[in-house]
């Protein structure tokens, strides 16, 4: 359900936003991807991360500039009509209340910025699942029998789970003979 919900919202943004600006082509870089992330540090890792995409993007220098991002609800949650379940997210990563998520957060974002964190990274944007070695592991076999090869890797205190990687030619075996120089006419 989630996925045909962002493919609808995603395909009326890009028509949208295609027609203002009078332009065609692609809006979006890549289509929906999940990723099943642990609670605890990793949720938060993932929320800094989310938190950074307009500035890894040069929309904005920093998060608190992007009126319709995660971190202007968390630093100063809407009176109504909020999105982001604060009570939830506490529970979920073990803080105390708000003014601990929102002082955590704020530092964390910061460090973030700091330490030139606005890179693309690959564990939130191309792995299957992120968290410690038992949860990824849990993802892993429930997954075993829909999709065979997809590999555990670690990285620093964290596991990933991805999809296996492939060479592009892989696809296009006999389709390829198609393009061999042979084929080609040279003009001039």
């Amino acid at each position: 359900m989630i996925p045909k919900s962002l493919q609808l919202v995603e395909g009326n943004t890009a028509q949208e936003f295609n027609l203002r600006k009078q332009r065609k082509g692609a809006f979006w870089e890549d289509r929906y991807h999940a990723t099943a992330v642990e609670t605890g540090k990793h949720l938060l890792r993932c929320l800094v991360y989310v938190d950074l995409n307009m500035v890894r993007n040069g929309v904005v220098k920093h998060p608190a500039q992007w009126a319709h991002g995660g971190y202007r609800e968390i630093q100063n949650p809407p009176f109504r009509y909020g999105l982001i379940n604060l009570s939830k997210l506490i529970e979920c990563c073990g803080f105390g209340g708000e003014d601990e998520l929102r002082t955590s957060h704020r530092e964390w974002v910061e460090a973030a910025i700091k330490e030139g964190g606005q890179s693309r990274r690959p564990e939130w944007t191309e792995s299957v699942a992120v968290g410690s070695e038992a949860f990824v592991s849990g993802v892993l076999d429930k997954l075993k029998r829909q999709a065979p090869g997809r590999q555990l890797r670690t990285a620093g205190d964290q596991y990933e789970l991805r999809e296996p990687e492939v060479a592009y030619s892989v696809h296009f075996g006999g389709e390829m003979d198609a393009l061999r120089l042979e084929n080609a006419y040279l003009w001039g």
